[in-house]
């Protein structure tokens, strides 16, 4: 039996940090239902209360392939290290020099996006083929792979 996979981030923010990540990703926001223009509109629709509108966000691969990622509102802040962390596999199929100078790069364009980098691994051949370790805007871990 086929199975499908959603990943869940807690968040401060769930609004902010979805379209960060959807920017990592190439993702977008997931459609409102019920033909509705904007998820405000749906969210009214269905009598949610206006400070209740960024409890929750979604977003998807609109290619349909990638896991749907579901954000939902916290109250507690992130304390401690993730268990489970994201790879973004910004550089599949390099090696060495090629590979660390894409991941540089895409590490240059997710700084701007809000990440923030925290430590560059180099090559160690011969199984590893270096990564940088960054966080994004509410402080989870992710890999750039």
């Amino acid at each position: 039996m086929a199975r499908h996979l959603q990943i869940t981030i807690d968040a401060a923010d769930p609004e902010t940090l979805g379209t960060f990540w959807a920017e990592v990703l190439g993702y977008r926001q997931m459609d409102p239902p019920g033909g509705h223009a904007t998820w405000n509109e749906a969210l009214a629709a269905m009598g949610v209360p206006e400070e209740r509108w960024n409890d929750a966000n979604a977003i998807v691969d609109p290619d349909g392939e990638g896991p749907r990622i579901f954000l939902q509102r916290v109250p507690e802040e992130k304390a401690g290290k993730n268990r489970l962390h994201i790879d973004v596999r910004a550089a599949p199929g390099l090696e060495g020099e090629p590979r660390m100078a894409a991941l540089e790069q895409e590490s240059e364009r997710l700084v701007v996006l809000g990440a923030k980098r925290l430590e560059r691994f180099e090559p160690a051949p011969p199984l590893g083929a270096g990564w940088i370790v960054m966080t994004d805007p509410e402080g989870n871990e992710f890999c750039l792979d």
